[in-house]
């Protein structure tokens, strides 16, 4: 379990340091403690566009949750997560935001379930 654990904060630690490396002034802040013991296997960043960035990473199947008002939230299973999906990952996310995809109308509708 130890090993397990230890994937986990390091595939969170990655996250937060690549979405804030390659997202830097795209208007992400992170959400969740910055200290691995307090934050778990989920990493969470606000954006005032959080609803329509989820819905379009969803679309590139990058599963993720939105939480009201402005959360997207991460969840990280060592088991099956590998370091390649994070990398992936926030490549989609900076493709998202750089190319306003998010922007369009299909995203914004909003659903019952994210």
């Amino acid at each position: 379990m130890t090993k397990v654990r230890d994937k986990s904060r390091r595939l969170g630690e990655l996250f937060i340091q690549l979405v804030e490396t390659h997202c830097e002034g795209m208007g992400f802040a992170l959400a969740s403690p910055r200290d691995a013991e307090r934050r778990g296997s989920q990493v969470s960043f606000t954006h005032e566009h959080a609803y329509p960035i989820m819905q379009a990473l969803i679309a590139r199947n990058i599963i993720g949750d939105f939480r009201a008002p402005d959360i997207l939230r991460f969840g990280f299973a060592p088991l099956y997560v590998r370091h390649v999906d994070i990398w992936d990952t926030v490549q989609a996310l900076a493709d998202i935001m750089t190319t306003g995809e998010w922007d369009k109308p299909q995203y914004k509708q909003r659903s019952a379930v994210t």
